[in-house]
């Protein structure tokens, strides 16, 4: 590949010349055989890679958009956000964007969601689903999801995640939801554009009583076109799902332990260095498996940092938001290797020092 400018950022990360050749391939109508056999094979593999029965389902979109698809198909009044950055606050607003009753406990950034906040909320009010993000991109902050799935199913409730920068880098069981999505653009190492989500048995049960599910994200519109005839309702991104069915494949040949041993490697790499050389942003047993925000306690410019970075092929992230030269964030995700984090931290070192 000629040189171009590596993505050490959260989204969209870097994509191998490999994976962008798929996309070259001629297109095929989405309403053929051809088209049915991709599909199928897709879902197949993503059931098989997460070790899932879940219905799987691939939507031409942002996480963003399965955001709000989540809540459309599965909330009818209530529900119960947590919200401890940028994102999960997003997923708050659309709650409410949409007319649901919405409450959210809302935790300082950096800071893990916990179940005994959660438990609480309960004893005062019952709700439909609690709306959880994973992985925090804005904060490099893991909340674990297991112990929330447990309270839900006590609850009777639905337990909705946010797994956009994590899954397929983080070991995440799919089946401790009810339904968990996911955009292509981060740990799945491929460009932007489609977004999969995994849902349980009670979510689709549940989405069948719901009203106003919408058109586009109609998870039981979704379902009934893939049964008969493997293919999707709207015109999905073709190009995309090449790219995909190609990426599954090597993904499967890793396998999800060693794709996940692979990440927590770059992900201590990432962490000592900041840690040494910095600070972390993240509350402490809750740093991100894929993406690392620390804090800038030196006061150095990122902009001038990522300035001189990609004078030499490289790009980080500035921090988000509210966070923007306070911290920034370094991604471990995808397809990136810890010899390419250590040649991205030297380099760091290398233009922090001559300065």
């Amino acid at each position: 590949m000629k040189m171009h400018v590596k993505l050490f950022i959260p989204g969209p990360t870097e994509v191998r010349e490999d994976v962008l050749k798929e996309m070259s391939r001629p297109i095929i109508g989405h309403r053929t055989k051809e088209m049915s056999e991709l599909y199928e094979r897709i879902h197949d593999n993503l059931q098989k890679f997460f070790n899932t029965k879940n219905e799987v389902m691939v939507f031409t979109a942002s996480g963003t958009g399965m955001m709000e698809g989540s809540i459309r198909n599965v909330i009818q009044n209530d529900v119960l956000h947590c919200t401890n950055g940028s994102f999960s606050e997003r997923w708050f607003e659309i709650s409410k964007a949409n007319g649901k009753i919405a409450d959210a406990i809302k935790y300082e950034w950096g800071k893990a969601a916990k179940t005994k906040d959660v438990e609480e909320k309960f004893k005062g009010k019952h709700y439909e689903g609690i709306a959880l993000t994973q992985n925090e991109t804005s904060t490099g902050v893991r909340t674990p999801i297991d112990d929330f799935f447990k309270l839900s199913r006590e609850h009777d409730s639905l337990l909705l995640v946010d797994a956009v920068s994590s899954l397929a880098g983080d070991m995440i069981d799919v089946n401790k939801s009810d339904v968990l999505f996911a955009p292509t653009q981060k740990s799945f190492g491929l460009p932007p554009g489609l977004v999969t989500v995994f849902i349980s048995s009670e979510a689709m049960e549940k989405a069948k009583k719901v009203t106003s599910r919408g058109y586009y994200f109609d998870f039981i519109s979704m379902k009934n076109y893939y049964d008969e005839k493997k293919q999707i309702p709207a015109t999905p991104a073709v190009s995309l799902l090449y790219a995909l069915d190609y990426q599954l494949e090597k993904m499967l040949k890793e396998g999800m332990e060693e794709r996940y041993n692979r990440h927590k490697k770059m992900a201590s790499m990432v962490q000592k260095w900041a840690k040494d050389n910095f600070a972390l942003f993240a509350e402490p047993g809750y740093e991100s498996v894929t993406v690392t925000t620390v804090t800038n306690t030196k006061n150095i410019s990122v902009d001038a940092l990522n300035k001189a970075l990609k004078a030499k092929w490289m790009s980080i992230s500035n921090g988000y938001g509210k966070l923007k030269e306070k911290t920034f964030r370094i991604a471990h995700m995808g397809d990136l290797t810890p010899s390419e984090i250590q040649e991205l931290l030297d380099t760091i070192d290398e233009i922090l020092r001559v300065k």
